[in-house]
């Protein structure tokens, strides 16, 4: 069984119906013991970054997310649910994340991109991401895939060998990561069409 935390904010039930959608139980959960018994572990998100790990810390989520990472459980951070497990974000000020993975969540810089076109921010819609290390998440999911993303700011890791999907958009950034039983991607899966539910079909058979 998969829990998707509810702490208030995100597209829960898209998130839980492309679960659904591939054949994988999963259910929406902020109960502790719910989340303790799953077998794996979501954190989507929107919103503003402060604004979620107050929702986080006000729900009790911040020792469950802890505890399921450390004992092993596959997880997947979707979106700000990838940003959150960041040391810190300089989203609207300066603000701690859940420090799990060592680095930091900056903003795009609005302006020209490297082939004269006009990027705005937020970063909207459908762009390109390559593979550059073949997470068990992955499988079967080569580059030059296109998903949907939605966001003003992006993860810079300490390590950039965590990196396993990359996208341009103005800079190189990370868009998804991989390390040890965390997968967590900037992109929408559950908005990504065929190739987005591969990642959520793979993820719910991912076994430790």
């Amino acid at each position: 069984m998969i829990a998707i935390i509810d702490y208030g904010m995100g597209n829960l039930r898209s998130v839980q119906k492309a679960f659904e959608t591939v054949g994988h139980r999963a259910v929406v959960t902020r109960e502790r013991q719910v989340i303790t018994d799953a077998s794996h572990v979501v954190l989507p998100g929107v919103g503003a970054f402060a604004d979620c790990m107050a929702n986080l810390d006000q729900y009790g989520l911040i020792d469950p997310i802890r505890r399921a990472i450390a004992g092993g459980k596959p997880f997947l951070g979707i979106c700000l649910g990838l940003q959150l497990l960041f040391t810190e974000s300089e989203e609207f000020g300066l603000h701690k994340g859940l420090d799990l993975v060592p680095g930091r969540v900056k903003r795009f810089v609005s302006g020209a991109g490297s082939g004269g076109e006009r990027l705005k921010v937020p970063h909207m819609g459908w762009n390109e991401v390559t593979v550059t290390r073949q997470a068990p998440p992955l499988r079967d999911i080569g580059s030059g895939g296109h998903f949907y993303f939605v966001h003003s700011y992006y993860v810079e890791p300490a390590d950039p060998s965590v990196a396993c999907t990359v996208t341009d958009y103005g800079v190189s950034f990370a868009s998804s990561i991989w390390r040890d039983n965390i997968f967590a991607c900037q992109f929408h899966p559950e908005k990504s069409q065929a190739v987005g539910l591969q990642i959520v079909k793979n993820f719910g058979a991912w076994r430790l």
